[in-house]
């Protein structure tokens, strides 16, 4: 019965509308007062859920994407990805994939991703020819590549949700060929579709162009070098080394950039504080929802359960695969992560999936879920930035959702292509 009222409760305060961190605090308090145990417990999970100091690297990061959306750097990423890759057939989608892995493995935010490149790319696309859909749906789809690729503040929730005992620094390495492999079956999908549509090429620059666009782009770039880097030489904790990617793209905007005004300052300000506020309350809920799952046992019988169905691991995995899909279609991706990481780790372990494997399929699966409606945020914040109506952005968008999902399964079931480079670190 308790079990019942916890997720009961959540579920229905979803469906009527409340947020979903008040929906995991009101569930969770409420399941306390049901077993009789002190609520003071449950404030105290609620306080521990956020007394955790590498989760000061999350307002870092987040302010450094801010700084860059608002400061020009993501202008200059697509200069120099239009340049490189522009003369492919329908080059403008590929530019468009290209971009977002670069601009998403500095900001690490899929939202500011659609923002900063769909405001840019979206209208020249529909002024070269291409149709409202094919940009809105490219542009929505390789934004997620700033959850996968480092740095990115998802990762650090799920190293909290985990438990313990997992590397940051391993973490971000799992993300960089995932995230790459996840971006090439977008740019095939989006050079097929380009290809069956028939648009055109651009007009090959000139390597002098190139040139001049890379170098442009490079002080952009640094920013990630900066906070990756940082964490992974051991110069930097990942805490210090979001403050100093912060610092640093506040200096790249303001002094050689010199594109970031004080209105714009102060709307990344703002931004940075209501995004922070709003992760911070979700996680620190969380910490008391997740404490009445193991109350209740939910990892082990979700472990039993599954093992009980089939003691296939493939068909567990899928089942898995499958579970986050849904969840990701429904829930808030910071939300799930914090739920569904103490369920299926578990489960993932008991089956030989490496902690930072698993880490990769789960983010991936959840980065799906903000593209697909009826809770997709991605969807919904491109089809607005690409006035599209989201019913006709859907009618066309599976070619990049198969690419996305080709993806997931060779994640899930090839270990090297996470697992490689963290390797390095080991002694």
């Amino acid at each position: 019965m308790g079990l019942l009222l916890l997720l009961g409760l959540f579920a229905l305060c979803v469906a009527i509308g409340v947020p979903v961190a008040f929906a995991l605090g009101i569930a969770a308090i409420s399941a306390f007062a049901f077993e009789g145990l002190p609520l003071m417990i449950g404030f105290q999970r609620i306080i521990s859920g956020i007394n955790v100091f590498s989760l000061m690297a999350i307002p870092f990061f987040i302010f450094a994407g801010e700084l860059m959306f608002h400061g020009g750097i993501a202008m200059r990423l697509v200069r120099f990805a239009s340049a490189a890759v522009g003369a492919v057939r329908g080059g403008l989608g590929i530019v468009n994939v290209f971009s977002s892995m670069l601009f998403g493995g500095i900001s690490g935010s899929a939202v500011a991703d659609i923002s900063a490149l769909g405001s840019i790319l979206v209208p020249v696309m529909k002024e070269k020819g291409y149709d409202a859909d094919y940009a809105v749906n490219v542009t929505v789809t390789s934004s997620i590549a700033g959850i996968i690729i480092p740095p990115s503040h998802n990762m650090i929730i799920f190293a909290i949700a985990a438990g313990g005992g997992i590397s940051i620094s391993k973490l971000f390495l799992a993300g960089v060929v995932p995230g790459m492999l996840m971006c090439l079956c977008l740019a095939v999908a989006a050079y097929l579709v380009a290809v069956k549509r028939g648009y055109s090429a651009e007009a090959f620059p000139g390597w002098s162009a190139l040139a001049f666009a890379f170098f442009g782009a490079i002080p952009g770039l640094l920013t990630a070098v900066i906070i990756v880097g940082g964490v992974l030489s051991g110069v930097f904790t990942v805490t210090e080394s979001g403050a100093f990617g912060a610092i640093y793209a506040f200096l790249v905007t303001l002094l050689v950039y010199r594109s970031i005004t004080w209105e714009n300052f102060k709307i990344a300000v703002r931004q940075s504080v209501r995004t922070t506020s709003m992760v911070m309350i979700l996680i620190a809920c969380a910490g008391a929802f997740a404490y009445m799952l193991t109350f209740y046992r939910v990892p082990d019988k979700t472990v039993d359960l599954l093992t009980g169905l089939t003691d296939n691991p493939i068909m567990i995995l899928l089942m898995i695969n499958l579970a986050l899909l849904v969840l990701g279609m429904i829930m808030d991706m910071a939300a799930l992560i914090l739920i569904c990481t103490p369920i299926f780790l578990p489960v993932a372990n008991s089956l030989g999936v490496d902690p930072y494997q698993f880490g990769m399929i789960l983010l991936v699966n959840l980065g799906l879920g903000l593209c697909t409606p009826p809770v997709g945020s991605c969807l919904f914040v491109g089809c607005a930035v690409g006035k599209l109506p989201m019913e006709k952005a859907v009618r066309t968008i599976w070619p990049f959702y198969l690419a996305i999902f080709v993806a997931l399964m060779l994640i899930t079931f090839v270990p090297a292509i996470s697992l490689t480079l963290p390797g390095l670190l080991d002694p």
